[in-house]
């Protein structure tokens, strides 16, 4: 008698896809509506969900809350126009959005010729020790001590830095919005804090307990 188990073929075995991934399985129920022809449900899903992180994106690379703003919607209005022809096989939706988001900034910073700083590893933070020395106070002249030095860091270590404490994003977030290895930006933050920290010592400002 044969041996069925013997002749019969091995099952392919694929490697993960992205719909096994942390970021592919939080979306889909987008994906699903996109797939039932139910576009517009899809869509108001998206910016329920992505339309705040859009604006931080968007805000930590223009650096102007009211263009940040027209980025954003924007953004989410080229992402309304692509969005049938989205395939999820090609990247995560996260992924896809941010790409489209990173896009637009970047083509207005382009246009703005402010693109060539951006993300620029070797820029130079020597004018965060020429700042006018401030005493902090409750009347805001802290915070916008802080501000300015945050203002003179490289603009890669200012993106991670802005999305990770003033908007609370994780590692991995801002990773994805920033289309960045989570070790760069854990880099990048490392570095953020160490030129503030050598800043607020050229002020005599180390001492965490002038800013609580």
């Amino acid at each position: 008698m044969p041996n069925d188990y013997a002749t019969s073929p091995l099952p392919e075995i694929t490697p993960p896809t992205l719909l096994e991934t942390a970021a592919a399985q939080r979306d889909a129920d987008i994906v699903c509506l996109l797939q039932s022809g139910q576009t517009y449900q899809a869509f108001e899903t998206l910016v329920q969900r992505y339309e705040t992180k859009v604006f931080h994106l968007c805000v930590a690379m223009l650096h102007d809350t009211h263009l940040a703003q027209d980025m954003a919607q924007d953004s989410l209005l080229r992402a309304w126009r692509s969005l049938a022809g989205y395939q999820p096989n090609m990247a995560a939706l996260s992924t896809w959005i941010y790409t489209i988001t990173r896009n637009r900034c970047l083509t207005e910073l382009g246009r703005r010729k402010q693109s060539s700083a951006l993300y620029d590893e070797h820029t130079d933070w020597e004018d965060l020790e020429h700042l006018p020395a401030l005493v902090p106070s409750c009347d805001g002249a802290a915070l916008d001590l802080l501000r300015s030095m945050i203002d003179a860091l490289p603009t890669a270590y200012q993106t991670c830095l802005k999305l990770y404490y003033f908007e609370e994003h994780s590692v991995d977030v801002v990773a994805d919005m920033l289309a960045l290895p989570q070790g760069t930006v854990k880099t990048h933050l490392h570095r953020a804090r160490q030129a503030l920290y050598r800043a607020l010592q050229a002020h005599g400002l180390a001492d965490a307990s002038l800013w609580l």
